[in-house]
């Protein structure tokens, strides 16, 4: 079953990638099939994707 976040099916695990970049590592992540769910700005912080087969992710950044 396709993973749904935030409501469906509970995670077993999801990825946390610390960038220090994080408008490259956008742009990286929609080039290689992410989605953007959840947007975020500022000097930390992290947004959620899905990849293209619906696992969630997080890239974060800051302290």
């Amino acid at each position: 079953m396709r993973p749904r976040w935030p409501d469906g099916e509970p995670q077993q695990v999801h990825l946390d990638l610390y960038v220090d970049d994080i408008r490259a590592a956008h742009e990286h992540a929609l080039a290689a099939g992410a989605v953007l769910l959840q947007a975020a700005d500022g000097p930390h912080g992290f947004q959620v994707y899905e990849d293209p087969v619906g696992h969630p992710f997080c890239l974060c950044w800051g302290a």
